[in-house]
C-alpha cells in the first residue's frame, strides 16, 4: 500500500529517504597507523542488548530440542562452500554505515554476510518463539533457518529522523539460511537461491513503496547444495544453498510472547516456557523500554503502560494491513509467528502482488482454504492481535485488551480510506460517498478482470473536468479505452474462474453437507464450497459469451464508473481559484500513491532463473527498478537479457541438462516490460 503520509509515533520505521551519516570505509585509523586491509565489516560496533536483557539457553547441546525458560539459544552458523554475492542493497547496507561497493569488493564480505565467518563482536543465536499456524497453536517453532548475528550500533551521524524511527539506536542483523538450530525441526536450516532472491527483492520493494518492512542487505549463494522438491511432485533436485542478510530494529514477533502459553484446548500443545511468567515481564520491559521509550516515559503505572503498548501495536498493525491492501500485497502466511511486534512486514515466503484484481486472491498454493487470502488479511491481523493479547495476560488485563481491540476496525477503515483517496486523487475534500465510489471501482475491476496495479496507475490519465466542460460520448469512449487495456480477455477470465476442485469431489461435499453436516465440517467448510460454486457459475456465463460481447460489457461498466468518478473530481475543483494547479497536484499525488512497478511473480521468476543459470545481473537490475517504483526509468524498461544490457562476466552456469532446459525455455518466452500485465506463462507459476 502506498500510503506515504505521516505515521504515528515511532511507526515510521524504515521510511524511505532517511539515510544520511558517515560511511565506514576500508581505510581507517588504528592507533597512529593507517589500516588498509581491514574488512569494513570488522569495523561494525556490536552491542547485543537482547542477549543481555533476555534469558539465554544454558544448554550447548547440539540438535533439535525443546528449549525451556529461555528466549535465545547460542548457535554456530554452518559455513558455505565458496560463498559469493548475488546482489546487495546499497540503501539497506547504509543503515549500518557500510558502503556497498566496499562490501562487494571485500574478499571477506560474502563469508561474513552468510555466517560462514563470524564478525568480531557478533554472537550468533537463534530465537525461541511459538505461533498459531493456520489457526492452530503449533507449540515451539523458533528460528529454524534464521540466525541472529547481533545488534550493530547506529553509526555516527545517522539522521535524527531515522533514530526517532528506531529509538534503540541499534540494527539487528540476521542471516537466513545459515544452517541448523535447536528450532530447525525436520528441516536442514538452509535456504536456496529462489526463496532467498524473493525475500531480498520483496523486502526492498516494500521499503521503496513506503510500506513498513524489515530490510535485506544482501544475498549470498554458494557451491553448497541441498535437495529440494520444488513442487512436492516427487522429483527433487539439488539447489544452491543461499543466505539473505536481514536488518531490522528487532525481529521479535507476536509469537515471541506465546512461549508461555498453557496447553492449548484444541491441539494440546503448550509453550516451552509455560510457568515462567517472570520472563514474560522481562520481555515486555525490554520491548517497551528499547523500542517504545515514549510509552515507557509517559506511563509510570505498569498496567497503563502495557495497555498503551498494546494499543500502539494494534495501531501499527491496522495501518500496515491497510497499506498492504492498497498496493495489492498478499503475505500468504499470516501466522502469529510472522507478525512483527513493531508493525513491520516480516518473513517473506509465498507472498504475491495481485495481478488481476480478485478479492479472493490466494498467493500461497498451500492455503487451500483461503484463510490468508487478500480480502481476509485485515480480519486475520485482528485475530492475531487477539492472540497477542491472550499471550500478554495477566500483564495486559483481558477487559482492557478488549476495549483496545474495539478500536481496530474503525482505525483500519480510516487508514484504508485515507490511502484510497490518494490513489483516486481525492485530496481536497472528504465526502461520505467516497467509500461507495471506491467499492464500485473495485467491483468494476473484479467484474472486468482488470489489472490492480496498472488500473490504479491509469486513473491519473482521466481528465479532471472543469465547470465549463461537458463530456460527449466520444470523450467517454476514449477515457474508457484507457482502462479497457487493463482488462482480462475472455480466455483469461475462463482460466481464472476454472474451479480448483474436481467436480466429483464438489458434488460429494455438497451431498455430505446435507446428509452429515458434522462430518462435512471436519473435512471442508461452506466458504470454500461457495467459492467453488461461484466460479462454476461465472464459468458457465463466460462459455456462453463471445469476446466481442465481453468487451462491450466491460466498456459499459467502465463508462458508468468513469462518469461517477469525473463528477466527484469536478467537486474537488469547486471554490478553487487556480484549477490548473489543483489538476497538476492531483496527478502528482496519484503518481506518488500508485506505483508503476511492483514485484510481480513473473519479474521475480525471470531474475531467479537467470541467477540459477549463473547470471546475477537481472537480480541487480530488478532491484534498481524497484528502488523507484513510482517513476519511469529510461533504459530499465525490459529485463537485461532482452534489452541487451546483460553481462556475461558473472556467468557461472551449472552443467547439466536441467539447467540448459531452463535457460532455453526462459529465452523462448516473449519479453514484456516490467510495468506490463503479466504474460500468459506467468499463470503457471506456483508458490508454496
Amino acid at each position: 500500500m502506498a500510503y506515504l503520509g505521516p505515521r504515528l509515533g515511532a511507526s515510521r520505521i524504515f521510511s524511505h529517504g532517511a539515510t544520511v551519516f558517515r560511511l565506514l570505509g576500508t581505510f581507517g585509523m588504528d592507533g597512529m597507523g593507517l589500516a588498509t586491509s581491514r574488512s569494513p565489516l570488522e569495523r561494525l560496533e556490536f552491542d547485543n542488548a537482547v542477549l543481555r536483557k533476555l534469558p539465554l539457553d544454558p544448554s550447548e547441546e547440539s540438535g533439535v530440542r525443546l528449549v525451556k525458560g529461555a528466549c535465545f539459544s547460542r548457535v554456530t552458523p554452518q559455513p558455505l562452500n565458496n560463498p559469493r554475492f548475488v546482489a546487495v542493497s546499497r540503501e539497506a547496507l547504509a543503515l549500518l554505515g557500510l558502503d556497498a561497493d566496499q562490501v562487494v569488493n571485500d574478499p571477506l564480505g560474502p563469508q561474513y554476510l552468510s555466517g560462514s565467518k563470524v564478525m568480531p563482536g557478533s554472537e550468533p543465536a537463534a530465537h525461541c518463539y511459538c505461533g498459531h499456524q493456520f489457526g492452530q497453536f503449533a507449540g515451539q517453532l523458533g528460528d529454524g533457518a534464521a540466525c541472529y548475528l547481533g545488534e550493530v550500533k547506529a553509526p555516527l551521524g545517522q539522521s535524527s529522523e531515522l533514530l526517532r524511527e528506531n529509538p534503540s539506536g541499534r540494527w539487528e542483523l540476521q542471516v537466513k539460511g545459515a544452517g541448523l538450530t535447536p528450532y530447525s525441526r525436520q528441516a536442514d536450516g538452509r535456504k536456496v537461491l529462489r526463496s532467498s532472491i524473493r525475500e531480498f527483492l520483496c523486502s526492498e520493494a516494500m521499503f521503496f513503496l513506503g510500506v513498513p518492512t524489515t530490510r535485506a542487505g544482501s544475498v549470498v549463494t554458494s557451491d553448497s547444495r541441498v535437495l529440494r522438491d520444488v513442487h512436492y511432485s516427487g522429483h527433487p533436485r539439488h539447489e544452491r544453498c543461499s543466505v539473505v542478510l536481514r536488518i531490522a530494529p528487532t525481529f521479535l514477533r507476536f509469537g515471541s510472547f506465546e512461549i508461555f502459553k498453557r496447553a492449548d484446548e484444541f491441539t494440546g500443545r503448550q509453550g516451552p516456557s509455560y510457568g515462567h511468567d517472570e520472563i514474560r515481564g522481562q520481555m515486555l520491559d525490554y520491548v517497551i523500554e528499547m523500542f517504545y521509550p515514549e510509552i515507557q516515559q509517559n506511563h509510570p503505572d505498569r498496567v497503563e503502560r502495557n495497555v498503551a503498548f498494546f494499543r500502539e501495536v494494534m495501531h501499527r498493525t491496522a495501518r500496515l494491513v491497510a497499506q498492504w491492501q492498497c498496493v495489492g500485497f498478499c503475505h500468504g502466511v499470516l501466522n502469529t509467528d510472522n507478525m512483527s511486534i513493531l508493525g513491520l512486514t516480516l518473513d517473506y515466503g509465498p507472498y504475491g502482488f495481485m495481478d488481476r484484481f480478485d478479492p479472493d486472491f490466494i498467493c500461497n498454493a498451500s492455503d487451500s482454504s483461503g484463510r490468508y487470502s487478500y480480502q481476509a488479511q485485515p480480519a486475520i491481523c485482528r485475530w492475531n492481535l487477539l492472540k497477542l493479547a491472550e499471550a500478554l495476560a495477566p500483564e495486559l488485563p483481558a477487559e482492557r485488551a478488549e476495549a483496545v481491540m474495539d478500536e481496530y476496525l474503525d482505525l483500519f477503515n480510516r487508514f484504508y480510506l485515507e490511502n484510497m483517496r490518494k490513489k483516486l486523487g481525492l485530496f481536497i475534500k472528504e465526502e461520505p460517498e467516497d467509500e461507495m465510489l471506491i467499492t464500485e471501482l473495485l467491483q468494476t475491476m473484479h467484474n472486468t478482470g482488470a489489472d490492480f496495479t496498472n488500473t490504479f496507475r491509469s486513473l491519473s490519465l482521466i481528465c479532471c473536468p472543469t465547470e465549463a466542460e461537458t463530456e460527449g460520448e466520444e470523450d467517454l469512449r476514449r477515457t474508457a479505452d484507457l482502462l479497457l487495456h487493463q482488462c482480462a480477455s475472455l480466455e483469461e477470465l475462463k482460466a481464472a474462474n476454472k474451479p480448483t476442485m474436481d467436480p466429483r469431489e464438489l458434488a460429494m461435499l455438497l451431498s455430505l453437507a446435507q446428509s452429515n453436516p458434522s462430518l462435512f465440517q471436519m473435512i471442508s467448510d461452506r466458504v470454500t464450497i461457495a467459492r467453488q460454486l461461484d466460479k462454476l457459475g461465472k464459468l458457465k456465463d463466460l462459455t456462453e459469451t463471445s469476446q466481442e460481447e465481453l468487451r462491450a460489457k466491460q466498456a459499459e461498466e467502465w463508462t458508468s464508473w468513469i462518469t461517477r468518478y469525473r463528477k466527484r473530481l469536478a467537486r474537488e475543483l469547486e471554490g478553487q481559484s487556480d484549477e490548473q494547479a489543483v489538476k497538476e497536484e492531483r496527478v502528482r499525488v496519484m503518481n506518488s500513491a500508485n506505483p508503476r512497478v511492483v514485484l510481480r511473480n513473473y519479474i521475480a521468476q525471470n531474475a531467479i532463473e537467470a541467477a540459477e543459470n549463473g547470471d546475477f545481473s537481472e537480480v541487480q537490475r530488478v532491484l534498481r527498478v524497484l528502488e523507484k517504483p513510482f517513476s519511469s526509468q529510461p533504459g530499465l524498461e525490459l529485463p537485461a537479457r532482452v534489452s541487451g544490457h546483460g553481462t556475461t562476466a558473472q556467468m557461472e552456469r551449472d552443467e547439466g541438462e536441467e539447467q540448459q532446459q531452463q535457460a532455453s525455455s526462459s529465452a523462448a518466452r516473449n519479453p514484456v516490460p516490467y510495468d506490463s500485465k503479466p504474460p500468459a506463462w506467468a499463470q503457471e507459476l506456483c508458490v508454496t
